[in-house]
């Protein structure tokens, strides 16, 4: 064999591997995650699961990346088990596709001109060259994407032609003959199969190879068929390498993949050759060219499926089996699921999900902690400091993951959500922070055996509700990025202001009548600092997501200072109208000073 001709076929199928590799990048590019969105929301039953994940892999062009999709999504907890049964079948039935492209390299010359453009001679160097003119030329929007598109199909395509270039003279070499009937033995046939797409992890590369090589002629259906039926199995090592070091369920998500195409494969190996050997197939021994490559791998694929539903639920009992116990809660930060990076859209989606998984667990401590102020528990003490831990678990795997996403060049507007998930990840921690600080003054109060004054505990209890509607209201503005939220937030963290000031007036009046000690007034005026920090981290947040939502042309864009200065100084009617309501609600029900200080006289004449 010569050995120019061993280089060339190397080349052209590292063009076609390159070219496959280049498409799929932009497609997921071009996406901009809404395809892997779509995948996660619309799977609610199996037959929206297949034909969802059909189209995805079809785009795509590759059932493994659309399967570590779905082992991503279980581990990260925002998927079921059972929905990812649907979507595997679906996925397998996509990959389908680029072979039923591919097979335009089997058109024969025609003088219509529309066949002529379709011949991978001509449509590969003309998908090459418009690519390269939007990809280097034109970067405005998506030209680039699309240019990335253009030339991984156009590279597809002449690597696919020259594969079939040089592997024609291949036709009348003996070994090339003996190895394909070697083939037709089916455990070979089916190891061969596996182990080449394994090695590729690509079950459309492996099936491409096949089609250049049914050109010579020497591939007939009993060689073909163990090889389709084992590239089915192969594929399936791409998924199972990505769940190792996952959730439980994850790992069960791979083996429902392996499972589908192990036995989906091994039924119909013995059906077609039973058969054959009771029917005597006519077609047996027919050559196979690219068409007849790509139709048996689509009928098998579909056939697979129909075989394969009834007994979906049969996949998952097995999957829970062999990776027994109880699937664990998701950990938060599985929610950052490196799997996820290659698509920016979805990994800022996922990032959004984890600082407000964050936002969810400061708000529980701060609920937990203050309750601690009436009555001291030591197992909601112990579950304040776990959800500590797990905050800061959580913000050191943001921190990360949202540096690695940076380093995959993502675009203007998604370093702008980089920067705001980084602020607001900080606030919310920094919420969480002052949580377990209360926590501990209950903590010093109950040791040290002091309580508050009954006057103190009612003004404790009016400034952490109106801290507590601060958070709520901003954790829910924060939740779906809602501007009319956003605005509620600052008239509460005024009001929280206000009533620290005068709760300060108020303990120094205590203070002087001899009312409180000393260790006392400490306590209190420390909680009073704890509560009002974190409303100011509210206000934060609040205007984070009023500078991602806000008009173009609103103040606070441009001057964050001058915006909450006109707030605060009567300008803006709607805050005055908010923070009138806030004040009634939380500072006005409070008994005025002068009140106070005659019921603590009339206490004292009373003992």
């Amino acid at each position: 064999m010569d050995f120019t001709l061993v280089v060339s076929m190397l080349g052209a199928i590292a063009l076609f591997l390159f070219g496959m590799s280049t498409m799929t990048d932009g497609l997921t590019r071009f996406s901009g995650g809404r395809l892997e969105q779509i995948l996660e929301k619309l799977s609610s039953n199996v037959f929206k699961g297949i034909l969802m994940g059909a189209l995805v892999t079809a785009i795509i062009h590759s059932s493994a990346t659309t399967t570590v999709m779905c082992v991503g999504f279980v581990n990260a907890g925002v998927m079921k088990l059972e929905q990812t049964v649907g979507i595997i079948m679906g996925a397998n039935i996509g990959t389908t596709i680029t072979a039923q492209i591919l097979r335009l390299s089997g058109l024969s010359g025609s003088d219509n001109l529309i066949l002529t453009l379709l011949q991978p001679s001509v449509l590969g160097p003309l998908m090459a060259v418009a690519g390269i003119i939007l990809y280097m030329f034109i970067k405005s929007g998506n030209k680039r994407n699309i240019g990335q598109i253009l030339i991984g199909m156009g590279m597809l395509f002449i690597g696919m032609n020259t594969m079939t270039e040089s592997v024609a003279p291949l036709q009348n070499e003996p070994w090339l003959r003996d190895m394909f009937t070697a083939f037709s033995n089916p455990i070979l046939g089916m190891l061969v199969g596996a182990l080449l797409t394994a090695l590729l992890q690509s079950s459309t590369a492996f099936t491409g190879i096949l089609q250049a090589l049914s050109t010579t002629g020497v591939v007939h259906f009993n060689t073909a068929i163990p090889l389709i039926l084992g590239q089915n199995v192969g594929t399936t090592l791409t998924a199972l390498i990505s769940s190792a070091g996952a959730s439980k369920n994850a790992k069960r998500t791979a083996l429902i993949h392996l499972f589908f195409n192990v036995f989906g494969s091994l039924f119909f190996l013995i059906l077609f050759y039973a058969g054959n050997a009771i029917f005597h197939f006519s077609f047996w021994t027919d050559v196979m060219d690219m068409g007849s490559v790509a139709n048996f791998h689509l009928i098998f694929n579909l056939s697979c499926t129909a075989l394969l539903l009834p007994f979906r639920k049969v996949l998952v009992i097995l999957a829970e089996r062999l990776v027994p116990g109880e699937a664990e809660l998701p950990d938060a930060s599985a929610t950052l699921d490196e799997r996820f990076l290659s698509s920016p859209a979805l990994a800022l989606e996922r990032a959004h999900e984890a600082v407000l998984m964050m936002g969810t667990y400061a708000q529980q401590n701060y609920r937990a902690a203050v309750r601690q102020l009436d009555a001291l528990d030591p197992k909601a003490i112990e579950r304040i400091n776990e959800t500590e831990a797990a905050l800061d678990k959580l913000e050191n795997a943001l921190d990360n993951y949202l540096v690695k996403l940076t380093s995959r060049a993502p675009t203007a507007q998604e370093n702008l959500q980089i920067s705001a998930l980084l602020h607001a990840l900080s606030d919310f921690e920094r919420i969480g922070d002052y949580s377990v600080n209360i926590m501990e003054s209950a903590v010093l109060l109950s040791e040290k055996g002091i309580s508050f004054t009954d006057s103190a505990k009612q003004e404790m209890r009016a400034i952490t509700d109106a801290v507590d509607e601060a958070i709520d209201t901003a954790l829910t503005c924060y939740r779906s990025l809602s501007y009319e939220q956003a605005l509620r937030v600052e008239p509460v963290e005024e009001v929280v202001d206000l009533m620290r000031d005068d709760l300060e007036a108020r303990h120094i009046e205590r203070l002087k009548q001899g009312n409180c000690s000393v260790e006392q007034g400490a306590q209190f005026v420390e909680l009073l600092v704890q509560l009002e920090r974190i409303s100011d981290h509210c206000s934060n947040i609040a205007l984070n997501v009023l500078r991602q939502t806000a008009p173009q042309d609103d103040l606070i864009h441009t001057d964050t200072h001058a915006y909450t200065h006109q707030l605060h100084h009567g300008h803006d009617p709607d805050f005055e109208r908010m923070y009138a309501a806030s004040k009634a609600k939380f500072f006005d029900t409070l008994p005025s000073l002068r009140e106070e200080l005659a019921q603590i006289e009339a206490e004292k004449k009373e003992k």
